[in-house]
């Protein structure tokens, strides 16, 4: 299971990872003028979108409930780069930079996801997507409590664990919303 599981997130990733790189190359890294809190809002406004249509069916917009799990990976991606760049970094980066600094945030997350997965199997096969929505709205919350304590926690995780957790939660979502799974 653990190899299907990550052919799977892998596969995930890589689609997510050409929209990073066509907006990149449309807009540059004008994404990091963004605080990471700005982020996480960002990843709040996509998350509570797909809640909204899950509870009443009906959506005006034509973005896909997909497409927006597609932003919440990346957006939580933008905000794990900014959190590990120094501040005196540059704004404008080369597209080959910041596909380097995106692929070595997805390499940490696989790991994690390897990790629990070991630990808990794929017992995310059998959950709703409407859990994976909640789920992340939770970390959401989580985090902007966390951003509003100045990122100090007494025993919690830190922001950067429960970014990776939303992260993993959506690829789960569109594994499951992938055609192949849905024939």
């Amino acid at each position: 299971m653990e190899n299907k599981t990550l052919q799977e997130f892998k596969s995930v990733i890589e689609q997510c990872r050409l929209v990073f790189l066509k907006k990149t190359a449309d807009y540059g890294t004008a994404w990091r003028i963004l605080r990471t809190q700005s982020l996480t809002d960002q990843i709040m406004i996509k998350a509570q979108r797909i809640r909204n249509i899950e509870e009443t069916g009906r959506q005006q917009v034509a973005d896909s409930i997909y497409s927006e799990y597609v932003g919440i990976i990346n957006y939580s991606l933008l905000a794990l780069i900014q959190l590990h760049l120094p501040p005196q970094t540059p704004l404008e980066l080369p597209v080959e930079q910041a596909e380097l600094l995106y692929n070595e945030r997805v390499s940490e997350i696989m790991q994690t996801l390897l990790a629990k997965n070991h630990d808990y199997g794929d017992i995310w096969r059998s959950m709703r997507i409407s859990s994976f929505t909640d789920l992340i709205l939770m970390k959401l919350l989580r985090i902007k409590q966390i951003e509003d304590n100045a990122g100090k926690t007494l025993v919690s995780e830190g922001v950067d664990a429960n970014y990776t957790d939303i992260i993993n939660y959506a690829v789960f979502a569109l594994i499951k919303l992938s055609p192949m799974q849905q024939a």
